[in-house]
């Protein structure tokens, strides 16, 4: 599978030799270990993995805030120099890395390939930011000494790094939202050290990715505290990170209660940091009557590939779609044809395919005006961890008296909700809570503006005639949304953007501009865009 031979052991400093943590002499929380397993076969993997101790904690934390000044320090183009090598260091592992997430999540080889070319290729979409500089937004306001009646002062602000970040790696995105994922991708070009808490689910593929960061900055010669990988198969290690008081803000991408969970440690602390948990939605879809009459078939064969794709573990899955009583049966036919004609899906885990079931489960049970319209055959797969793909179907009366029915069910489930005319809509986006995305189908001769309206106020991002799975990595991209989606909608998880999750903005007044950085000083070094005295630019002073 691999010419790289992994040990199992909490990566708690940048060594490129991953010498174990029993030759540091330290010792593990959990000296029974865990160990991942192939979701397909039920096989346990090798080797064994221990879940960090204390002292293995403390030691990241303590070295990753020695790390902080020097990391603040570097300028953009170092850093981007750190993120370019990184890149090259995961391509070279690619085969590697990608054959032991392929064993420890199921998920295709070619979809792994892909995931691992965005990996790189945010990477270097961010060095490309800092090495160009401008996004710290450097301002400007030149003293007024003269002015009445109170002299201005010199006054100069650009962003700054906050300090140690902890990322935690989510399930479904083994690479791409996890080691060396857009969070830590971001977290370094703002100038943070990062600690990783591995996921559980895939700690050989963390263990590898990990391995290729340390070797970039050891070959770099950047700080050991750098950056660092922790194992647990729990929650003790987590929340030891989060609750420590050199951390400076948590990035975080999975389930709501383990959002909600670390969001309220972050804000209990004595020092309250940051939390941007990323936490999933059901991605309403609204089908105008004209859009549905227009183009019902293609409507049905659009949401059913986005609504399995990834066998519905994609956090843009659309989970909730409002349709017209009027529906044509051409759509209904379609939904069929598609879904029933699928087997179960495989799914990352035994745990998330259990919790899946029961979800299903439990919303057929609890509302009695639900319908199933169609479900995937019998599961033909023979997965250890897999689902059966399934259409429900209810009334919008329903769905104003139940809010429940809004709630994500993660995995390959659909419910269509049938409304009778467009105030009912209306109501139904009004009650609704954040999510990621919303989308509108429609004619454009048809009357959205007051949907869109209020869609704007309940979602990160608009799809009009489209379908929300699939993040393009941009600089507009938002990934985020009103809670309980995300914990501050402020911000977004993907694209350039995210990086001002992890800075804070500092002023500097009448301090002398050979003391200032580079970014603020008056003949403007780096030829960064500038706001001076109210207007951008990149002249000097």
């Amino acid at each position: 599978m691999s010419t790289i031979e992994m040990t199992g052991e909490a990566i708690i400093q940048m060594r490129g030799d991953a010498k174990s943590l029993s030759q540091a002499g330290l010792s593990h929380a959990d000296e029974s270990g865990f160990f991942a397993q192939n979701p397909m076969t039920g096989e346990r993997l090798e080797p064994r993995f221990c879940s960090a101790s204390k002292a293995d904690v403390e030691m990241a934390a303590k070295l990753a805030c020695a790390a902080a000044p020097a990391m603040a320090a570097a300028s953009g183009r170092t850093r981007a120099d750190l993120l370019f090598l990184m890149t090259e260091k995961l391509m070279a592992a690619q085969e590697q890395i990608v054959q032991r997430a392929h064993l420890e999540t199921g998920l295709p080889l070619a979809r792994l390939n892909g995931e691992m070319g965005r990996t790189v290729g945010q990477l270097r979409l961010f060095a490309e930011l800092v090495a160009e500089g401008s996004w710290v937004d450097a301002r400007i306001d030149t003293a007024l000494p003269e002015r009445t009646p109170a002299p201005r002062p010199s006054l100069r602000s650009m962003l700054r790094p906050l300090g140690p970040v902890v990322v935690f790696g989510a399930s479904n995105f083994p690479l791409a939202f996890s080691v060396a994922g857009g969070d830590t991708a971001a977290a370094l070009a703002a100038g943070c050290p990062v600690i990783v808490k591995a996921h559980p689910a895939h700690p050989g593929t963390s263990e590898l990715v990990a391995r290729a960061i340390c070797d970039a900055a050891t070959e770099l010669g950047w700080h050991p505290g750098t950056f660092a990988l922790l194992f647990d198969s729990g929650v003790a290690v987590g929340t030891a990170l989060v609750q420590h008081p050199g951390i400076k803000a948590v990035a975080f991408t999975g389930s709501a209660a383990g959002g909600k969970a670390l969001m309220k440690l972050a804000a209990a602390r004595p020092e309250p940091i940051p939390c941007f948990a990323e936490m999933g939605s059901s991605n309403p879809v609204f089908v105008m009557p004209g859009a549905m009459q227009a183009r019902a078939t293609a409507i049905a064969s659009g949401l059913a590939t986005s609504f399995t794709m990834g066998s519905g573990q994609f956090c843009t899955k659309p989970g909730v779609v409002f349709v017209p009583k009027e529906t044509p049966q051409s759509f209904w036919q379609e939904l069929k044809k598609i879904v029933g004609g699928m087997t179960s899906l495989g799914m990352l885990t035994e745990g998330i395919a259990e919790r899946f079931r029961e979800g299903v489960g439990e919303r057929r049970r609890t509302v009695g005006a639900i319908e199933k319209i169609v479900e995937a055959s019998a599961e033909t797969q023979r997965a250890t961890a897999a689902g059966l793909p399934i259409v429900m179907k209810s009334s919008i009366k329903e769905f104003l008296s139940m809010p429940e029915l809004e709630e994500e069910i993660f995995g390959p489930a659909m419910l269509v909700i049938e409304y009778d005319d467009a105030k009912q809509l209306v109501a139904a986006a009004r009650q609704l809570r954040g999510h990621l995305t919303a989308t509108i189908h429609a004619e454009e001769a048809e009357n959205t503006a007051p949907l869109l309206a209020l869609l704007e106020t309940r979602a990160g991002r608009l799809v009009w005639n489209g379908y929300p799975t699939g993040v393009e990595v941009s600089p507009a991209m938002v990934h985020g949304g009103p809670f309980p989606a995300t914990t501050d909608s402020r911000f977004t998880s993907v694209g350039t953007a995210s990086i001002f999750r992890f800075a804070r903005p500092v002023c500097f007044q009448d301090v002398p501009d050979v003391l200032l950085l580079e970014e603020l000083q008056a003949t403007n070094p780096l030829g960064i865009e500038r706001l001076v005295n109210g207007r951008r630019t990149r002249e000097i002073l």
